[in-house]
């Protein structure tokens, strides 16, 4: 637990750029936002073959708001990662179940945070709501 909170002070520290604290905190919880609307509209859309897109998505919109969202991205993005991966381990008791998946969101998401276009993932005949 110690090193966790060291990790994610270190990473605050070095994603600080000279506009201040305000600023990057105020990008991280509007890039946290749309990670966050980016997960429900894959859930309202319940889609085949979505994940990637939505994933794309939300990255790519944090990416806009600057150092703060791109941060945000990272730590849910990592997060999301190593909490499923518990899950399927302990809890489901499998231990390689989903990593395709896995991988590929990883490459959709540090896609999406590049600041390339998330339509490249996006699934043929998704409504245009999304």
């Amino acid at each position: 637990m110690r090193l966790a909170t060291v990790l994610v002070f270190c990473s605050l520290f070095m994603g600080v750029s000279g506009d201040g604290w305000y600023s990057f905190f105020k990008e991280a919880i509007q890039g946290t936002w749309d990670l966050w609307r980016a997960y429900r509209d894959n859930v309202e859309a319940n889609y085949p073959n979505s994940d990637r897109y939505f994933s794309a998505r939300g990255n790519f919109e944090a990416q806009q708001r600057g150092a703060g969202g791109i941060w945000a991205a990272k730590i849910i993005s990592t997060s999301k990662k190593y909490f499923q991966g518990l899950l399927n381990r302990y809890y489901f008791g499998m231990r390689n179940f989903g990593l395709e998946s896995l991988e590929s969101t990883k490459k959709a998401e540090e896609w999406g945070r590049s600041g390339k276009n998330p339509n490249y993932f996006r699934p043929n005949g998704l409504p245009e709501k999304f």
